[in-house]
């Protein structure tokens, strides 16, 4: 004759029986421990006992609405007592595993322990945090609950920097060249600026043939020769770079626009809606007179902004501001300042929160810094914002510091992921 639980039989253990201790409660954390014996008052667990009378038969459970009573510390759960008064174990007819119910038990402890940590979160005081960590703590939670979608523009194999000491890249070897000519033009503003212009060797070859642009962006300090100057302390050999790139069939043939952006380039992070002073000679002045001037692909896949220290700036500030003028942003050691980065978290947020932002790039945002580099945290802090939002990237960290040494690497290795459109 089978025997059979009497009804309203209580189960008393110092512990939870051996199989839910060793295989489901022990791993567990202490919230899910907790979590685990609260359900086993409402979902019992079948016992030795019940095993025997009724092998090789699964077990069903009905919900018991009474509580467990667990006592003793978090770490170390006392005697259990087990209200079983308005629940009855139910045979499974089938040759059903009883394993399906610890697996059941699993499951339903671990969803438990998500919800007991979300009511914990929101009894719980939290820790304390500035307004901007906390907001970028939030986003980055709203975006990990789901996976990212696919950009239209794969990400595109990132070449190595050249050896610290290679020089050869750089270098007037016996290759085509381009040629750099010096432009004067008139702002919008009544001032005299002028701008280098790099065109490459076979400008004047094809009279119908139009070329991206790269605008690119000196230091604090410089002006519009440095990048095109052939000192190696203080030049770029930026025609150099792009003759030898081009002449191996590492980089498209691109026009290198040189402005001399001293005097209005700002380290503050513009307001949603305004633009700077460096900003409007941009759109209002340097674009209209290289587009009028030279054979351009005026759409934003043709065109880039990089900048090198303060140069970086006209890139956050211009060209991060302009996706719909600039499809790649090259950054080479540059980045807020600490009391500037909240401002720029703050304003680029609507930005950098849109559900297409990756599509709006061309190819992820470059951010380069040597480990050496007076600007090494700023940048890292900087491109912590992007992270924060999902913005897909290149983080590159070299040798040596705020120099010529590392920003002539970073061209020749950015120079050969532009313009894929045109491979």
């Amino acid at each position: 004759m089978r025997k059979t639980r009497a009804k309203g039989a209580t189960n008393v253990a110092g512990r939870p029986p051996n199989h839910f201790y060793h295989c489901i409660y022990r791993p567990l954390s202490i919230r899910a421990q907790a979590a685990a014996l609260h359900l086993r008052g409402r979902i019992p667990v079948p016992t030795a006992q019940d095993r025997r009378l009724t092998p090789h038969v699964g077990w069903g459970i009905l919900p018991a609405p009474s509580m467990n009573k667990c006592k003793g510390n978090a770490g170390s759960p006392g005697p259990v007592t087990v209200n079983t008064s308005t629940g009855t174990w139910v045979q499974i007819k089938g040759q059903i595993s009883r394993r399906v119910s610890i697996i059941a038990v699993i499951v339903a402890s671990l969803v438990a322990d998500a919800a007991w940590g979300q009511a914990s979160a929101g009894s719980s005081p939290a820790p304390a945090t500035n307004a901007s960590t906390a907001s970028g703590m939030a986003r980055g939670t709203r975006r990990n609950n789901r996976a990212p979608a696919t950009p239209r523009n794969p990400v595109p194999i990132l070449p190595a920097l050249p050896a610290p000491n290679d020089r050869s890249f750089y270098a007037s070897n016996d290759v085509p060249h381009g040629r750099v000519e010096q432009v004067n033009y008139k702002t919008s503003a009544g001032a005299d600026k002028r701008m280098r212009v790099y065109l490459p060797p076979d400008y004047d070859a094809d009279a119908g043939k139009r070329y991206p642009v790269l605008y690119l962006n000196h230091g604090g300090g410089e002006n519009d020769s440095h990048w095109s100057a052939t000192n190696p302390s203080s030049g770029g050999f930026a025609n150099f770079i792009l003759d030898n790139l081009i002449a191996a069939g590492k980089a498209r043939p691109m026009i290198i626009v040189m402005p001399n952006t001293s005097g209005v380039v700002s380290g503050t992070p513009p307001k949603p809606g305004e633009d700077d002073a460096c900003s409007r000679e941009y759109l209002q002045d340097i674009l209209p007179y290289v587009d009028s001037h030279y054979r351009t692909r005026a759409n934003r896949e043709s065109r880039a902004v990089a900048g090198l220290s303060m140069g970086g700036f006209v890139v956050l500030n211009t060209g991060l501001t302009h996706l719909d003028t600039f499809g790649g942003l090259f950054v080479f050691s540059s980045g807020y300042w600490p009391d500037q980065l909240p401002a720029f978290e703050q304003n680029i947020q609507p930005l950098l929160s849109q559900a297409n932002i990756n599509d709006r790039f061309r190819m992820p945002i470059y951010f380069a810094a040597g480990e050496t580099d007076i600007a090494l945290l700023n940048s890292q802090r900087t491109l912590a914002v992007f992270n924060n939002c999902g913005v897909r990237n290149f983080w590159v960290l070299s040798s040596n510091g705020h120099e010529w040494l590392n920003w002539r690497r970073y061209l020749y290795q950015t120079a050969q992921i532009m313009f894929p459109e045109d491979r």
